[in-house]
């Protein structure tokens, strides 16, 4: 009789892997897709700033004169993260296709069982620490458990006016006392060069979100990341080929335990759960 998956064990809380059908449900239930809480116009500003060259919304990624066209930006972000493609629709609440999310996940499963086999050294970093920061904890526990170097980061480091630090494995910006929200590329500018600047290896693997993760790839590291449907870089990435996964999801829902069904399926498909 085949064994049930080991569940994922987050602080005092233990989840079981679910099936797919069931996390589709979850992922919309919870509003991490579906129907999530970004606004249709802050996503149609996002996408039209990127096409005007403001870097900001480049999140670490050199993408040219390639994407000047707002219209193709919103493609790509239909195509990929599920919005609504019609250019017409300028307000309300806009979507995010769980299929594509699952899907996301399956690619990013597939990516950490490499990492996992081949015992690869692995950097996770969040600009996203409110929401996102258990889903790499977890990820990078059961990278450790599978014989993977989760990367420490050198010491000392600083970017945006504020420190770089390790939290739970997990690369954060600090200010103040403060675990900070960012987009901007530096802090991982500022981990890989300190990395260089102690004739250490740059990691195989990078884990991250916004500009963490857009900046590893645009440095040609392996990178995956997760990104919101008013973060269309990380996708557009995705797209040419410069980052390899982009999960799309709401990447800041009401509570951070909605996220744990999630990590159990993803762990449970990289095969990092046992089964």
């Amino acid at each position: 009789m085949a064994r049930m998956p080991k569940p994922i064990g987050t602080s005092d809380r233990s989840i079981e892997a679910p099936s797919r059908a069931e996390l589709i449900d979850h992922l919309v239930r919870t509003r991490i897709a579906g129907q999530v809480a970004t606004p249709r116009e802050n996503n149609l500003s996002h996408y039209r700033k990127l096409a005007n060259g403001d870097r900001h919304y480049w999140l670490g990624l050199e993408l040219g004169d390639r994407w000047a066209d707002e219209q193709d930006v919103l493609a790509v972000m239909a195509e990929r993260c599920g919005v609504v493609d019609d250019p017409g629709f300028r307000y309300g609440q806009d979507t995010i296709d769980p299929e594509l999310t699952v899907a996301g996940l399956d690619r990013l499963a597939a990516r950490l069982r490499k990492a996992a086999a081949d015992r690869q050294s692995v950097l996770f970093a969040t600009g996203h620490p409110g929401g996102l920061l258990d889903v790499h904890r977890a990820t990078a526990a059961a990278l450790r458990a599978a014989g993977c170097e989760i990367v420490v980061i050198p010491q000392g480091l600083t970017a945006d006016e504020g420190s770089v630090w390790q939290f739970a494995d997990i690369a954060v910006l600090e200010r103040g006392a403060t675990l900070w929200h960012t987009h901007s590329p530096e802090p991982m500018n500022a981990i890989l060069d300190g990395l260089m600047a102690e004739n250490r290896p740059q990691p195989d693997l990078v884990v991250a979100d916004h500009g963490w993760a857009g900046c590893a790839a645009q440095r040609g590291l392996d990178a995956v990341g997760y990104a919101d449907c008013n973060d269309p870089a990380l996708f557009i990435g995705e797209a040419e080929g410069t980052l390899q996964v982009a999960v799309p999801l709401d990447d800041h829902v009401r509570d951070p335990r909605h996220y744990d069904p999630m990590v159990a399926y993803l762990l449970h498909a990289a095969g990092l759960l046992g089964a």
